[in-house]
């Protein structure tokens, strides 16, 4: 795994905590935090899928997103588990490791070894 990739990773990790603030900001810094939250992993985002494709990295990023925003509402905020929501986190996550492992890297001009 390159570091592209870890952006990406990073990003989706940061995206549970924006889309959690932007439910749960209260004060100031709470949503400077969401608002950080923001700009950077969108950042980061944006980053990789200049090197990678943008299709896969922005689905991976999304399909990551969601999951983890998922199982973050119900071990923190009280959302009901419900084993059908996790089947289905756990297909979006399949989806995601198989983008994840079918995708070529571009190779970028001078970097061809």
């Amino acid at each position: 795994m390159n570091a592209n990739w870890i952006k990406v990773f990073v990003a989706a990790f940061l995206e549970v905590f924006w889309v959690i603030g932007l439910t749960h900001a209260y004060d100031f810094w709470t949503w400077t935090g969401t608002v950080i939250c923001i700009v950077v992993s969108n950042y980061l985002m944006i980053a990789a899928a200049q090197v990678l494709p943008a299709g896969t990295v922005y689905s991976i990023f999304v399909g990551l997103g969601t999951g983890g925003t998922v199982v973050s509402e119900i071990l923190f905020f009280g959302e009901p588990f419900k084993w059908g929501k996790i089947m289905l986190i756990v297909i979006l996550l399949a989806g995601v490791i198989g983008l994840k492992l079918v995708t070529n890297e571009k190779v970028e001009k001078g970097a061809e070894s």
